[in-house]
């Protein structure tokens, strides 16, 4: 299976960009993080980079595609972060949000894992089939049943996260319980809440369907992210990952050529 990556991250309006993302491959294997950092005075930027590094390292060493690969990567940048807090007192209060996607490209299955509201969508032919629910007290309230799941992006609470790098009490992220079986033509998306938070779900799907390629689809959005964010835009990020099945040839995929 061939994974085709493509990635984007600007400050958007803001003077720093505290957004980070990294890769690794092996000829079995890649691994995917991004996440985005907080606490102000540029020690987002700091939390953001060593949970990068730190979870991109792990999987470096171990190249474990599971449940508990993950897991343990997350917590690596979660230990790295807690221990630049003692150690750089004015940094003491930075946190960050993560997402993580590893590929077993030889078995074809792909495992993810988050904490916070940075997301993870993945589309099967056109459609989103996939999305991580953010840990925030508005996807609470959307749970439950007292908010629409569109009011979310408007409000002005939907930065109150319930989970993030940096806390050394308890770290529980969520994982997705079992490897998923990637298809030919998959596309998954990373995000951070800058980005996302532009874009309906309803007119990622519909983008897709016109684009001419995964690369101008995530050309498209963007545009659409900053035609909506103006001189205030959050900084914000994307990492795109297209799955091209070889052996599956004839078979349709997500941005079919005979289409575009």
């Amino acid at each position: 299976m061939e994974l085709t990556i493509s990635v984007l991250s600007e400050p958007g309006g803001r003077a720093v960009n505290e957004d980070a993302y990294g890769c690794w491959s092996s000829p079995t294997a890649c691994f995917c993080v991004l996440s985005d950092g907080a606490g102000g005075h540029k020690g987002g930027a700091v939390a953001s980079r060593l949970a990068v590094e730190h979870a991109l390292a792990w999987f470096r060493r171990c190249q474990e595609c599971s449940v508990e690969g993950v897991m343990k990567a997350i917590a690596a940048a979660n230990t790295a972060i807690v221990d630049a807090q003692h150690s750089m007192p004015e940094y003491a209060e930075m946190r960050a949000t993560i997402v993580v996607l590893a590929f077993d490209t030889e078995r074809r299955s792909a495992i993810w894992g988050h904490v916070g509201d940075t997301r993870l969508y993945c589309f099967r032919s056109r459609r989103i089939v996939f999305q991580t629910r953010d840990h925030s007290v508005l996807q609470g309230m959307v749970d439950a049943g007292y908010m629409q799941l569109e009011e979310l992006r408007s409000s002005p609470q939907r930065n109150v996260l319930l989970a993030a790098l940096g806390d050394a009490e308890a770290l529980e992220p969520c994982i997705h319980p079992s490897s998923f079986s990637v298809c030919d033509g998959d596309i998954f998306l990373l995000c951070t809440d800058g980005f996302w938070e532009h874009l309906d779900e309803r007119n990622m799907e519909q983008e897709l369907h016109t684009a001419l390629s995964p690369e101008t689809w995530l050309s498209q959005l963007e545009g659409a992210v900053r035609a909506q964010g103006g001189h205030l835009q959050d900084n914000y990020s994307a990492l795109l990952v297209a799955c091209r099945d070889y052996s599956m040839a004839g078979t349709e995929s997500a941005l079919d050529e005979d289409e575009a």
